[in-house]
C-alpha cells in the first residue's frame, strides 16, 4: 500500500468537492448516478469507509501508550464511534441507489440483490 499522506486524503476530499460542483449543474441523471453509485456501494461505499475510518482513528488514540487517560479523552474516544455508528446507519442509502437504478432502467452489478434481499 503506497504511504498515506495528508495531501493524498486532500485530493480525495477536492474529488469529491467536484462532484458535488458537478451535480449542481444538472447532469443527466444516468450519468450522475453512474458517479455516484461507488460512493453509496453498501459495502465499500463512503458512509461504510468512514464510519471504519473513524473506529480506526479512536482505537488509534485509545491504544496510543503515549495518549493521556483522561474523562476528556475517554469522551473524545466515545464520539469518534458514536459518529462511526451513525455513519454506518447510512448504509441504507444503497436502497436509494437501487430505486435510482430502478428509475433508470440500470440493473445492479449483482442480480442477488442486497445482503438483506438474499
Amino acid at each position: 500500500m503506497p504511504a498515506l499522506t495528508p495531501d493524498t486524503i486532500r485530493t480525495l476530499t477536492e474529488t469529491l468537492a467536484d462532484l458535488t460542483d458537478y451535480l449542481r449543474e444538472n447532469p443527466d441523471p444516468a450519468e450522475a448516478l453512474a458517479l455516484v453509485e461507488p460512493l453509496l456501494d453498501e459495502y465499500t461505499g463512503l458512509p461504510v469507509q468512514f464510519a471504519d475510518t473513524l473506529r480506526a482513528l479512536a482505537r488509534a488514540v485509545q491504544e496510543n501508550p503515549d495518549a493521556p487517560r483522561t474523562a476528556q479523552v475517554d469522551l473524545l474516544i466515545t464520539e469518534l464511534r458514536t459518529a462511526a455508528w451513525e455513519l454506518a446507519d447510512q448504509h441504507t442509502l444503497h436502497y436509494v441507489l437501487d430505486d435510482l437504478r430502478d428509475l433508470y432502467g440500470r440493473s445492479p452489478t449483482s442480480e442477488q440483490g442486497c445482503c438483506w434481499c438474499r
